[in-house]
């Protein structure tokens, strides 16, 4: 929000708002201690404000708020309102969070959090990282609540791995080094295909991909949680996916599956 970016633009809201709402008759020099600026500030403030039609003056040291004011003064304060909700939501969410239970849990049980296979995990030992209240009763695996969380949960950024295959002119799946493909499948959690190459490519490798639509946003999520995470994508696609990758701070790396790129020794598919 601009106005919680700019002071002086903060300070203005506040004197049309002070003018609003005392009326035409108002003393600067209140307005001053109120907002917390010096009365010559306010002035300045002031002739601003007039100069943009917000306030309208007549001659006397009166001033009144016009309906260009009054609209702004709105527009402002239903932008407050919606940042207020996203803060309550926030905080709501801190104050009481969702965890899978690591064992069985009971009710105002100290318990720790950490982060497992991209959850958030409450266990029996309040010494893990970031540790809190449990909030009622759990099974094992069971969702619980915990609250009065303390501390950090230890995070580490996962990596995404961008496997390049040929495009179909460029002889497509039958060009792909599966012996490649599959050490790769092997070595991450979560997998997501973009182009018919990249999931047939899958498919011949026995693989179903559990991302097929916004695979660069699951990605970019998964990583943020610490999973490892491979796109196997068409070699047209992996520059505007490294890309936003990279924009987003992500650790990644690019290989490429085709049978004669250079960094992998030929082998032709079965």
């Amino acid at each position: 929000m601009e106005i919680l970016r700019n002071k002086n633009l903060a300070t203005r809201f506040q004197v049309l708002v002070e003018i609003a709402q005392s009326g035409p008759n108002v003393q600067q020099r209140g307005i001053a201690k109120k907002v917390g600026v010096s009365p010559q500030a306010i002035s300045d403030h002031v002739g601003q404000l007039v100069t943009e039609g917000l306030l309208v003056s007549d001659g006397r040291a009166s001033y009144k708020v016009t309906s260009k004011g009054t609209n702004w003064i709105i527009k402002v304060l239903r932008e407050l309102r919606d940042y207020t909700g996203l803060i309550e939501k926030a905080v709501t969410n801190i104050s009481v969070c969702a965890a899978v239970a690591g064992s069985d849990i009971v009710k105002d049980q100290l318990v720790g959090l950490k982060m497992k296979d991209g959850l958030l995990f409450a266990t029996d030992n309040p010494n893990e990282g970031a540790r809190g209240i449990a909030f009622s009763d759990a099974r094992k695996s069971e969702d619980i609540g915990v609250a009065s969380i303390e501390g950090i949960v230890t995070l580490s950024k996962g990596k995404v791995t961008i496997l390049s295959v040929p495009t179909v002119d460029k002889g497509g799946t039958k060009q792909v080094n599966l012996r490649r493909l599959n050490t790769e499948l092997g070595r991450h959690q979560q997998i997501g295909a973009i182009g018919i190459e990249a999931l047939i490519a899958l498919q011949k490798s026995g693989t179903k991909p559990r991302y097929i639509y916004g695979v660069v946003d699951a990605s970019i999520e998964a990583a943020k949680c610490g999973l490892s995470f491979l796109i196997v994508c068409t070699s047209d696609a992996t520059h505007s996916v490294l890309s936003r990758l990279k924009d987003d701070g992500l650790d990644c790396e690019f290989l490429d599956a085709a049978i004669k790129a250079k960094e992998f020794p030929p082998l032709t598919p079965p």
